[in-house]
């Protein structure tokens, strides 16, 4: 009988390869995407039943990356494996494309646990965030008013954010630099920022990029 198929995508080298050995005896692990750019060509080539996905890639964040994955292999199993506990983005995540929310602080038997229930066509949220989870939205309700940015403004500003220049961003993102200053000078305006730092800080607060 096959072995299930399974993806990792993360940037740590070394996380990437204790996944694989704490899985290999379980599972067949096809390989790691160290960004959520190669994440996506990996998964259209190697299409696994299931991909680990960390929300902090560079180049292309993890959330946008599973939420593009979802379009493309929507019988693929999607587990977010990560350090962010916000129970907002764990709540979005689930809501639109992922099947399970795990943190790294979790133990390597609840992965592998995880892992199984969601090739089963079930969930799996870590105890910790089911109840940040409830907590939040019992005491509120309400929590959809802020702004929201475009598919390409978060892909400009995540890229921005990393330090890279107008040049490199319009490259990597395959437009031209008047796209990219188009959609940077938008994004400053309706946020009312004024300066690179600030894009920086509105990036950490959309979940773009981590804290340095």
């Amino acid at each position: 009988m096959a072995r299930p198929r399974i993806l990792v995508a993360d940037d740590h080298t070394m996380l990437a390869d204790a996944f694989q050995k704490l899985l290999e005896s379980e599972f067949e692990v096809l390989g790691t995407a160290p960004d959520g750019q190669a994440l996506l060509r990996m998964a259209l080539q190697l299409k696994p039943d299931l991909v680990i996905v960390d929300l902090g890639l560079p180049l292309l964040n993890g959330f946008d990356a599973g939420r593009e994955l979802k379009k493309v292999l929507p019988r693929t199993k999607l587990l977010v494996v990560t350090m962010n506990e916000d129970p907002s983005i764990a709540a979005e995540a689930m809501r639109q494309w992922a099947s399970g929310y795990l943190l790294k602080t979790s133990a390597g038997t609840e992965l592998t646990q995880a892992i199984r229930e969601l090739l089963k066509g079930k969930s799996y949220v870590s105890p910790v965030v089911a109840q940040r989870l409830t907590r939040e939205f019992v005491t509120k309700p309400q929590t959809h008013s802020r702004k929201l940015l475009t598919t390409r403004q978060r892909q400009v500003l995540q890229l921005f954010a990393e330090g890279r220049t107008m040049k490199e961003t319009a490259e990597i993102l395959n437009i031209n630099i008047r796209t990219v200053a188009f959609h940077k000078y938008k994004i400053m305006r309706e946020f009312g920022i004024e300066n690179n730092a600030e894009l920086v800080k509105l990036a950490i607060r959309q979940h773009l990029v981590s804290l340095p």
